[in-house]
């Protein structure tokens, strides 16, 4: 995780202004959230005797803020991906357009599977917050389960998806 961050930095390779502040917030709040997680379950086996219950209500509002955060970007590059296809100045006619087309479609599509396993991840990080925070706690196990395989399942979708698109274009 570390190095994909080192590796993104500050996001000066992106162009708009919110993905990048987003992305780069996101990337702060995976970066404090592992540390914390692992003071936590050092807590839990006796590793360092303090009460873990902070810890791990610390770990699991920065999972979910970055949860939220990835929320919202999705949000924001699919708004944008929409606009530049019903933009009147940009015509997806040509060959090459339609070809343009089609792969702006398919960034939409990647956008909204990564806005559902967000979605579906953050249901769960809300329900492991202390109870009195939203719906924290009142979710059945049941349904902690669907929302837990319902992210996995879409992530691992779109996975085996980017690597068929990689094979694909490798000549």
């Amino acid at each position: 995780m570390f190095v994909y961050t080192k590796q993104y930095g500050l996001g000066a390779q992106e162009e708009d202004a919110f993905v990048r502040l987003v992305s780069v917030l996101g990337n702060l709040a995976d970066q404090l959230y592992y540390p914390c997680e692992h003071v936590a379950w050092a807590a839990d086996t006796r590793v360092l005797h303090m009460d873990s219950s902070r810890w791990w209500t610390l770990s699991t509002a920065l999972w979910a803020l970055s949860l939220l955060l990835g929320v919202a970007r999705s949000l924001w590059v699919l708004l944008k991906l929409r606009q530049r296809l019903r933009s009147p100045t940009a015509p997806f006619t040509s060959p090459l357009a339609r070809g343009k087309r089609r792969a702006v479609e398919a960034q939409m599509q990647s956008e909204m599977l990564s806005l559902l396993s967000n979605l579906a991840d953050l249901a769960n990080a809300v329900h492991w917050l202390p109870r009195g925070v939203l719906w924290a706690g009142r979710f059945p196990l049941w349904l902690v389960g669907l929302m837990g395989t319902i992210s996995s399942l879409l992530s691992i979708y779109q996975a085996v998806r980017a690597g068929g698109q990689a094979e694909a274009a490798t000549p």
